[in-house]
């Protein structure tokens, strides 16, 4: 088994990158509302941002892909428990990788609700709670960081068991960022393993096992450092359960052949984004919309200290991502355009695109913000929104290679294009790219080098 993922990362980038669709297949668990969930129900110290009402969320349809996985390939099932504090890039990554890669996976609550807030702020709804897992064999049991959100999984008695049982089966087991040191570490599951994890616990491993990678597999177990590392360590699990060519399929429809071959970006008709106060930020999301890219830019924007307002085009607050992540937003759209932002940044994802498209408040806001000279971001498909609605006049601009060509003036050899007040990026794998550049552009290099280092992503210097 390979201790590295780099050769799957050197995809040709002239390689046309294979249609390999979202899989919204969810576990098939009972959820009853009498369930008892884990023992340790003591609610951490968690801070939080606002007080965000729910009343508004309603069921929505669950997506459904347009072409099937593939059926030569064996069903896993995959456990991802989240917990208040879990880190959400890692968990959304994971989540998003495994199921594109054909996983079965079911995202688990350890707290007495579905509803989680993540680290950052990011509000998740899992499909079940841990205990309704209890009694199923999972294939990999991968668990994502943060804080407090590693204890929170650590003191879940009822993952406590379904982990060590999976790795007395030497069945595929897994943590990144602080659950290393701060989950398995004391349920007794990192013996004779080389390990790693997040810079800020290493001094919690066994300075023998302990190793300064990026990834490290050590039979059953695999372990990772970050946020920033999220994309190699879901890949390296994706070859352990499908097998290397799926892993490069991986690589290619999530654009890591990009990261490598483009340049991080590039900037035309450079002027000051600074402001003398907290950059206020509004993301608009619907059905479909691109979740990794969602998480990502509103959870470095957040490190970074910006006021990120999510908002819902939809009919609720909750809305069902192109992977079958659900997220609550923080305000209607409706709500949201009673405010003035500095910078509207347009996730992508096809479908979430075409609807944020058509939303009119949404098209009004983007109208608004153009003329008053503030700043605008889009990412992946919806670079073609700006485009459609005559905001990238005289603009360069960059998106993903399905859509590229329905831009002007498009520049495809850079990850991140800024022209003026304008930041596009081409998704996916380039998501953390695209906001740390909006990070140095509203504070400065200094604070999205900072940011860059919590998160273990190589900056530039």
């Amino acid at each position: 088994m390979m201790k590295t993922l780099s050769p799957l990362f050197q995809v040709p980038a002239s390689k046309t990158p294979p249609a390999i669709p979202a899989i919204f297949r969810f576990s098939t668990l009972a959820v009853a509302g009498a369930i008892q969930n884990c023992k340790t129900q003591t609610k951490p110290t968690l801070k939080r941002r606002s007080a965000k009402p729910t009343n508004n969320v309603s069921p929505i349809p669950i997506l459904t892909p347009t072409t099937p996985p593939s059926s030569s390939l064996p069903q896993k099932k995959v456990l991802v428990p989240i917990g208040f504090g879990t880190e959400e890039m890692e968990a959304v990554i994971m989540i998003v990788v495994l199921r594109r890669a054909g996983a079965n996976v079911t995202v688990a609550s350890v707290e007495e609700q579905l509803e989680v807030e993540a680290s950052g702020g990011t509000r998740l709804v899992a499909d079940a709670f841990i205990s309704a897992c209890s009694d199923e064999n999972f294939d990999l049991v991968a668990l994502p960081g943060g804080m407090p959100g590693s204890t929170r999984l650590r003191d879940c008695e009822i993952l406590q068991k379904i982990t060590k049982r999976q790795a007395d089966a030497k069945r595929l087991y897994a943590a990144i960022c602080a659950a290393p040191a701060v989950t398995l570490l004391p349920w007794g599951l990192l013996r004779r393993k080389k390990t790693t994890c997040h810079p800020a616990f290493m001094d919690k491993l066994s300075t023998f096992w302990a190793v300064k990678s990026n990834l490290q597999v050590s039979g059953e177990l695999t372990t990772s450092r970050g946020p920033g590392t999220s994309f190699q360590f879901a890949v390296s699990l994706v070859e352990q359960l499908f097998g290397e060519s799926v892993a490069k399929e991986i690589c290619e429809s999530m654009l890591l052949n990009i990261v490598d071959d483009n340049s991080r970006k590039e900037e035309f008709d450079e002027v000051s984004w600074s402001l003398g106060h907290a950059p206020e930020v509004l993301i608009p999301v619907a059905n479909g919309s691109e979740e990794i890219e969602v998480v990502t830019i509103v959870d470095i924007l957040r490190r970074a200290k910006a006021n990120v307002t999510v908002s819902s085009v939809e009919k609720s607050l909750q809305i069902l991502a192109s992977s079958g992540t659900k997220i609550i937003a923080d305000k209607m759209i409706s709500d949201a355009a009673n405010s003035v932002y500095d910078l509207i940044v347009l996730p992508g994802g096809a479908l979430g695109s075409e609807r944020l498209h058509k939303s009119k408040i949404l098209k009004t806001l983007l109208k608004e913000q153009q003329s008053a000279g503030r700043m605008l971001g889009a990412i992946c498909s919806s670079p073609a929104i700006l485009h459609k609605q005559g905001l990238l006049k005289d603009k360069r601009a960059t998106a993903h290679p399905s859509v590229i060509n329905k831009l002007n003036s498009a520049v495809n050899t850079a990850r991140v294009v800024i022209d003026g007040k304008v930041i596009t990026g081409k998704g996916l794998a380039t998501a953390t790219d695209f906001a740390l550049a909006i990070v140095s552009k509203l504070f400065g290099q200094a604070r999205a080098r900072s940011v860059a280092e919590g998160l273990v992503f190589e900056y530039p210097r």
